[in-house]
């Protein structure tokens, strides 16, 4: 692989991890369109496109969340009891969406992603949050709503956080507490949908031969110990810069990411 490859994931995966620390954001909504870019340029199939970028920003989401799961556990924040009933409707939520994902077009899933991530950065740009009005449901209710997070995790390749905070935060859950459990629910998101892209993709013709599945290894392996790396500088710089100010620019950024990565498939 050329050496230019080389350095465009290893920025990549930096950068990832950086403002993965500083906003607590990022993931599939930057790694997805960026991908999705460099796999073009690189002579990946169209029709692989978006299911190659999904299925490698999931696996790499791996080792960030395994972090973010300790660090939020080592301070008390993880609420373990809901772990425990939302992790089943996870697991199988983005499993099976990950099956979906593989029947729909590129483009398709182009046109999702897209949607999800606008709505994302408005919801940034507005600062909504959802009121506590209610408490928890019991654990059918709790595993159901797993299920629904989880599929649409797989899709659009993010850690959950941003459909997880808001619910437990519905649900009277202590903004912390919301957080931590977030980050621990992001580990089994993360590797349901990284090993139901790997098998969906296994024996499909015109991949790339350096390809398990639907996980580019060379861009997961450069990636992710940089994220890894650069995290921690992020959330240092957290406490110093204008999070607020710099989480408006990077819902600007999300929503431009997502019409680069539309237009990407739609003339590739």
């Amino acid at each position: 692989m050329d050496i230019l490859w080389w350095l465009s994931y290893l920025a990549l995966g930096g950068f990832v991890g950086l403002m993965a620390g500083l906003l607590g954001v990022g993931g599939g909504g930057i790694l997805v369109p960026i991908l999705t870019f460099l796999f073009v340029l690189q002579g990946v199939a169209i029709e692989h496109l978006a299911h190659l970028a999904l299925g490698t920003a999931m696996a790499a989401i791996v080792p960030s969340a395994s972090a973010s799961l300790w660090s939020h556990h080592r301070h008390g924040a993880v609420r373990w009891q809901v772990v425990r009933f939302i992790t089943p409707g996870i697991l199988v939520g983005t499993f099976l969406a990950t099956f979906i994902a593989a029947k729909l077009p590129t483009r398709g899933l182009a046109i999702f992603f897209a949607c999800f991530m606008v709505l994302m950065s408005l919801q940034m740009l507005a600062n909504l949050k959802p009121k506590p009005t209610r408490g928890l449901p019991g654990p059918i209710g709790i595993t159901g709503a797993g299920l629904g997070i989880g599929g649409i995790s797989a899709l659009v390749a993010i850690g959950g956080g941003s459909l997880t905070v808001p619910f437990l935060t519905w649900c009277n859950v202590k903004l912390q507490h919301a957080i931590g459990t977030s980050a621990a629910v992001g580990l089994p998101i993360a590797l349901a949908g990284a090993l139901g892209y790997i098998i969906n993709g296994l024996g499909t013709d015109n991949l790339p031969a350096q390809a398990w599945g639907y996980v580019y290894l060379p861009a997961l392996l450069l990636m992710a110990p940089c994220s890894i790396l650069t995290a921690p500088i992020g959330a240092r710089l957290a406490h110093r810069l204008p999070v607020g100010i710099l989480k408006r620019v990077f819902a600007f950024m999300l929503m431009g990411l997502a019409m680069q990565m539309l237009y990407t498939v739609f003339t590739a």
